[in-house]
């Protein structure tokens, strides 16, 4: 992903979440020399669809749109993302052991070098908003019960927040791969993410990639911000 890269920025992929074409291949050029790669959520994907990846690199994106539906048509759905050439897609966990066996071996079929995730408990959840959807455990608990699930249908690693790395390394051992969303630098004024860490505590509690979002996308100058993301 770009042997100028630090080892630290090229386990960064910034969020493009942008409404537009045009914003998103203005941040993915402006962000090239500082982060491994780009993380394509709903708003973006539902704006301009596969046709961004004329611009921007599949095999650099991690497509973050959690398919969460019964098996056969969340296994269709992996595999039209494996079919674009994607490094990564994910699932949601909730979906169930059978839905996320269904989608991992689609993807893999069609494009061994496409991971899938298991979305776990979004980092906007704590305690509370768990209760409030009949989900009485901890977040800790459900995600590394999530996580282990999700190991046992096959997915490639999980999508937790920064609290749960190190649970999900014990439970899912050293192969397994951890994409961690929540990130929020020693200075960061946004604080919607309820479960946070900064970048290099993430890293160095053992997630393999962090997902950055307004951090850097909403920075007055978001190349110098992505470029000083590790200074704390």
């Amino acid at each position: 992903m770009g042997n100028s890269l630090s080892s630290l920025q090229q386990r960064v992929f910034v969020a493009l979440d942008v409404p537009s074409k045009e914003r998103a291949i203005e941040l993915a050029t402006q962000l090239k020399p500082a982060v491994g790669g780009y993380k394509i959520g709903l708003e973006l994907f539902v704006s301009c669809g596969p046709q961004i990846f004329d611009h921007i690199d599949p095999a650099q994106t991690f497509l973050d749109l959690k398919f969460h539906d019964i098996p056969n048509t969340a296994a269709g759905a992996t595999r039209a993302a494996a079919r674009l050439g994607v490094l990564m897609c994910n699932v949601h966990c909730l979906g169930g052991l059978q839905m996320m066996r269904a989608a991992a071996d689609a993807a893999h079929a069609e494009n061994p070098a496409t991971k899938v995730l298991g979305v776990t408990i979004l980092t906007s959840h704590d305690a509370a908003s768990l209760q409030q959807i009949g989900l009485n455990e901890e977040p800790a608990n459900a995600v590394t019960h999530l996580a282990a699930l999700a190991k046992e249908a096959g997915l490639d690693g999980v999508v937790c927040s920064p609290q749960e790395i190190m649970a999900v390394r014990e439970t899912c051992g050293e192969n397994f791969l951890i994409v961690t969303p929540g990130i929020r630098p020693a200075k960061s004024t946004f604080d919607d993410q309820k479960r946070t860490l900064t970048p290099r505590e993430a890293l160095q509690n053992g997630a393999d990639w962090i997902v950055v979002g307004r951090p850097i996308t909403a920075a007055e100058n978001p190349l110098d911000a992505a470029r000083h993301l590790f200074d704390e």
